[in-house]
């Protein structure tokens, strides 16, 4: 019974698993249609009220309503599944940016901060402009690639946005105009939510018309094309549209002046991509995630030009030496992003021109040149969105050059790419994340960089090295530190941060007008802080390599000029030296990570560790670490315990170190690595009581009952040793097993354990961790804890439970009583109510009868107790054994 259980729970909960995507997939779907109904539906009432002398909505509370409708549409565009990379997550996340920027305007407006007869207009266009023609590009190919549905709500959101342009642009279109265009859009919207609401709430059998045709379409092509496209990417290319929009409209005369008005376009769409370069490393596309994260920082940058001229006359200038570094590794990213895909290669090569441009104008964004530039952004970003976006869907793909260059460099030995379900294997356990450490590396270089101009000590301002040194090292670093801690690096993820910090605060305090004041003891204390925080750091990355003990140990450079510029004491250049030093260390880091995680080889290595420890192994094994939701692993799990190996598994409690009975050498090898005391003997695990069939008899019928009624479940069995336990094939290696006069044995409640005894048979557990430490509870402490000593750990996150298992007394179960060497995640009463439920099977009430008192005379000759009641055995409860860890943890 037990054994039907475990094998058919995985099946089972795949079926719900599957019907409950399919419901979150219908419900975020809802949350989207509606989210643009009401986007939709606030602008129609405002365009119908606007000829009045009070508008209906005032502009201040237009604004925050779509702000909160913007936060709405991006949930409903992030929390889309990856498998079916609808339409949607691109359509949600352009409106959410749109109406985000849009809302921020308005509030400006309401707050005077637009006081011009033509600034709401100047302010306005660029955006809407830019948002018609993407939505007009989600359209297109909406109704290309089988989704009408969506194609036909972008495009009614598109012809909106283009009628309000005109009205900006024109007098003769009134305003009732746009507002019957919104009107559309909301009735639109609505209509299809609706139908996808019946839908579900009739699972399927009842469906507006037009709403479940085209909902079949989009799975059905989203199972046909879903694969390794990153379809977070064609929003990213969207969002440099906007930005070059904004520079654009100014170049080709369209809006006046670049003023505060453009500054929430500008900052949107760099907020907004920085949350595309977070969800990019979820799709695994460590590269554009890269990219994305380089053109938030111009973003920032330039929101922070055009907004710096509001207190202050002067226009900022742009450190040049930093833009040089950027254009560096803007072309060193395209040049391996043309690995992947070469049309991407060729476009961030736009940004290369783009950071010389800036770097040649003394005015940077505000100069023609750079604009002129920003032109090009825009034609291409659209192009390069529009591929993308067609073959997120489409079947036939649009040919992007990597099949040629894929074949050029398969004829070079030396140049062969990194593929297959390793590369973006995380350093310990299962991370839903790819490796951040090249954007890491490279917020480090242009950090350290942007600290090489030091601008008019009167006018700290007066350069633009807040957004460099605060948005690239501390936020898009922070991003770094925390992608690295989902992928197990805790020295990594640890450094990452705290120079994040550093960067944020010296960024702020240095360049913000408190430099004079914030020179202080105090100042000086916090640093050396710091500094002793980083001393650990460098301490541990003697471990790792070579290369991060230099990269941590040249910043303990940069922490000593913060230091010595806070006590007044800072030599002429050092500053600059220090600088330079961490920056080019920082380079080669990054030109490292890029290479290691493109190719096979390793061009240019971290170097090995400076200090190895035995018994931890300081990085250089290898042990294999398998995500626990996928079959394939436990399958390879279950080939390496039939091969002789010893892997960690997870449990319904905690992580434990398992060996196959069938594999006497296995055993003993568990033993050895765990240095198994002799007080703790290892336990048995089986699936199902089929396994133990051919040996039933040797087992009592109330003992055996027992067992079928207790498991699965967390409860561990001790039960007398007999001949029983040569049926496991263990041989010499049964001494390891339990004690000579009784055994541990159990059969857990978890799926992914039943179904790997399944495939290899009983096996021989124990804690995954070394005698007398603590229960170990994370896939990743199995390594921690045991080194190499394991082959393989089977990675599911944090265990459900951190109480061990009840282990009961079983060797005198035939006399009507039971004892608890540990009372763990089953209480005893629980256990006791199970034996009460078996033994009312067995007992039977003595009568005069001649039937009733074989019958009892039966039960007694096979060792049951008389009960001391009617009906009802004594449950008679010994003393505890004295030491609670005489049997098996679990």
């Amino acid at each position: 019974m037990g054994g039907k259980r475990g094998s058919t729970q995985p099946s089972a909960g795949a079926g719900r698993a599957g019907m409950g995507d399919s419901g979150a997939e219908s419900l975020h779907s809802c949350i989207g249609l509606l989210g643009i109904s009401a986007g939709s539906l606030l602008l129609a009432v405002h365009f119908y009220s606007s000829a009045q002398a009070a508008p209906l909505i005032p502009s201040t509370a237009l604004g925050v309503l779509l702000l909160l409708v913007s936060a709405l549409l991006a949930y409903a565009g992030i929390r889309r599944s990856l498998r079916n990379a609808s339409l949607l997550v691109a359509l949600c996340l352009t409106l959410s940016a749109l109406w985000s920027g849009y809302g921020v305007i308005l509030i400006l407006a309401g707050h005077g901060a637009l006081p011009g007869p033509g600034d709401a207009r100047d302010a306005l266009v660029p955006g809407l402009a830019t948002f018609t023609l993407a939505l007009l590009l989600l359209a297109v190919v909406g109704f290309l690639c089988g989704e009408p549905l969506l194609g036909l709500v972008a495009a009614a959101v598109s012809l909106a946005s283009a009628h309000e342009v005109a009205l900006h642009c024109s007098s003769s279109l009134g305003p009732s105009a746009v507002a019957c265009a919104h009107l559309s859009v909301c009735l639109l919207g609505g209509y299809f939510a609706l139908g996808r609401i019946l839908r579900l709430l009739t699972r399927g059998s009842f469906a507006l018309p037009g709403t479940d045709v085209a909902e079949k379409k989009a799975q059905e092509q989203g199972r046909g094309s879903a694969g390794s496209t990153n379809p977070f990417a064609a929003p990213g290319l969207l969002l440099n549209m906007l930005s070059a929009s904004v520079f654009c409209c100014r170049l080709l005369g369209v809006t006046h002046r670049l003023f505060l008005g453009h500054v929430p376009w500008l900052w949107a769409a760099g907020t907004y991509q920085i949350g595309i370069c977070v969800l990019s490393y979820r799709a695994m596309d460590a590269l554009m995630a890269t990219a994305f994260g380089f053109t938030s920082i111009l973003k920032f940058a330039a929101g922070y030009c055009l907004l710096y001229p509001a207190w202050q006359p002067q226009e900022p200038s742009l450190p040049t030496p930093f833009l040089v570094v950027f254009s560096i590794l803007f072309a060193v990213l395209a040049l391996f992003i043309s690995l992947q895909s070469p049309v991407d290669g060729l476009y961030l090569l736009v940004f290369v021109a783009y950071c010389i441009a800036l770097a040649c104008s003394p005015r940077g964004f505000f100069a023609g040149g750079p604009q002129g530039v920003a032109v090009a952004i825009f034609v291409s970003s659209a192009l390069v969105a529009l591929i993308h976006l067609y073959n997120v869907r489409a079947r036939a793909k649009i040919p992007t050059g990597k099949g040629a260059v894929k074949a050029l460099l398969a004829r070079s030995s030396l140049l062969k790419l990194r593929e297959g379900p390793d590369l973006h294997a995380p350093y310990l356990g299962y991370s839903k994340y790819a490796d951040a450490e090249v954007l890491a590396y490279a917020c480090s270089v242009l950090a350290s960089f942007a600290l090489t101009a030091s601008g008019d000590p009167q006018a700290p301002l007066a350069t633009v090295v807040i957004p460099w040194v605060v948005v690239a090292g501390g936020i898009l670093k922070l991003l770094g530190g925390s992608v690295a801690f989902a992928r197990g690096k805790t020295l990594e993820s640890s450094a990452f941060i705290l120079y994040s910090v550093m960067w944020i605060i010296w960024g702020l305090t240095r360049y913000s007008g408190l430099c004079g004041t914030a020179r202080s003891f105090h100042t000086a204390v916090g640093i050396i802080s710091f500094m002793l925080f980083n001393s650990f750091i460098v301490f541990c990355s003697l471990f790792l390599n070579m290369a991060w003990f230099f990269y941590s140990l040249t910043f303990m450079l940069i922490a000593i000029s913060f230091l010595l510029d806070a006590i007044h004491a800072l030599p002429t250049g050092y500053d600059i030296a220090a600088t330079l030093i961490f920056g080019l260390v920082s380079f080669y880091c990054f030109l490292a990570a890029l290479a290691s995680s493109t190719f096979e080889a390793c061009c240019l290595p971290m170097g090995r560790p400076m200090v190895q420890l035995s018994g931890v192994g300081a990085g250089t094994t290898k042990c294999l670490h398998l995500p626990a939701r996928k079959a394939s692993s436990v399958k390879r799990i279950a080939d390496i315990l039939r091969n002789g190996g010893t892997c960690g598994i997870p449990t319904d409690t905690v992580y434990v170190l398992v060996a196959a009975c069938s594999r006497p050498d296995a055993v003993e090898k568990a033993h050895r690595s765990k240095r198994q005391a002799q007080d703790r003997p290892m336990s048995l695990w089986i699936s199902s009581l089929k396994q133990l069939e051919p040996a039933r008899h040797l087992f009592t019928p109330l003992l055996w009952d027992f067992m079928e009624a207790a498991w699965p479940s967390p409860i561990s069995l001790v039960i007398p040793r007999g001949e029983w336990v040569d049926f496991l094939g263990m041989k010499d290696s049964a001494k390891y097993v339990g004690t000579p006069q009784s055994v541990a044995i159990r059969i857990p409640d978890c799926s992914v354990t039943t179904h790997l005894i399944d495939l290899v048979g009983p096996i021989v557990v124990t804690s995954a961790n070394p005698t007398g430490e603590a229960d170990t509870t994370h896939h990743n402490q199995v390594y921690a804890k045991l080194g190499d000593k394991v082959d393989a750990v089977l990675c599911a996150g944090p265990s459900p439970e951190n109480i061990a298992s009840t282990v009961v007394d079983c060797t005198k179960i035939d006399s009507g009583s039971i004892g608890f060497f540990r009372v763990g995640i089953i209480p005893k009463s629980q256990v006791l109510q199970i034996l009460e439920q078996v033994q009312k099977k067995h007992l039977v009430v003595p009568s005069s009868g001649p039937g009733p008192r074989k019958g009892w005379e039966e039960l007694q000759s096979r060792g049951h107790a008389v009960p001391n009641g009617v009906g009802r055995a004594a449950l008679v409860e010994p003393d505890p054994d004295p030491d609670p860890e005489h049997h098996t943890r679990f």
